[in-house]
């Protein structure tokens, strides 16, 4: 990670958070982290030891997005690696009971959110002709679960651009995959459980995890920081599943 500008969004917490503690960890240079909620913004910045720059922004304006990373490149030249993590859970609904409201916001940040990144990332990756981008998808990506329409479809649609846009930059030196992380205990899984008593706990997100537990933020920036590396250089395209063995039932 020696030398390397990594930028990560969704930064303020959870996996965003523990990516960019990862990476700053890992020996980067400078780690970007992008997110709405700017205290926790500070807050992640203030544990990297002067190694990070945060920027505010909703992921799913394309004119925010494309300034963020205007703004990278002009103060450090590149971009070697980008976690595309910033995500929101939405509401529990039914598919005939979920709003278009709550279906058009979580489309908008989960799915088009991570394309326009991808839109503005990739571009600078070609000048470089190198590049390492990880999209975070779920195992919400790979099966289905009831009540949560906008949330499985967009982490599915994650998993298809994925696949598209490394197959289109498969010999550029650009390398693009996603992870599908199960249950997380990340302040997501606790507003799902507090938001929906008695429908989700974690006894029964656990229940569904055959390795026993819920994962924690730090194993899935552990695998962020594998797929960026040197070390995964001949992965491109998979969705890698981080999900204590569930979708091997």
């Amino acid at each position: 990670m020696k030398d390397k500008i990594v930028l990560v969004t969704g930064g303020s917490s959870g996996i965003g958070k523990a990516c960019a503690l990862a990476f700053s960890r890992s020996g980067a240079t400078v780690t970007i982290v992008a997110d709405i909620n700017q205290e926790g913004l500070d807050q992640t910045v203030s544990e990297m030891a002067g190694q990070g720059l945060s920027i505010r922004l909703d992921v799913s304006k394309p004119d925010q997005v494309e300034k963020m990373v205007n703004e990278v490149v002009k103060k450090y030249g590149r971009i070697d690696y980008a976690v595309n993590n910033a995500g929101v859970e939405g509401q529990l609904a039914s598919t005939t009971d979920c709003s278009e409201e709550n279906w058009d916001k979580v489309l908008s940040i989960n799915l088009k959110g991570i394309w326009l990144c991808m839109k503005y990332e990739i571009p600078q990756m070609l000048k470089q002709k190198s590049g390492s981008i990880v999209n975070m998808s779920s195992v919400l990506g790979l099966v289905g679960l009831p009540g949560y329409p906008a949330y499985v479809a967009s982490k599915h649609g994650v998993v298809g651009l994925t696949k598209t846009a490394a197959l289109e930059y498969a010999q550029t030196g650009i390398r693009i995959n996603a992870i599908c992380p199960g249950a997380v205990r990340t302040p997501l899984m606790n507003r799902m459980i507090t938001d929906n008593p008695g429908l989700i706990s974690e006894e029964i997100l656990v229940s569904l995890e055959p390795i026993g537990r819920v994962a924690t933020p730090e194993e899935v920036a552990d695998a962020a920081v594998w797929l960026c590396s040197s070390n995964s250089s001949y992965v491109t395209g998979i969705a890698l599943p981080l999900d204590g063995g569930l979708t091997a039932r």
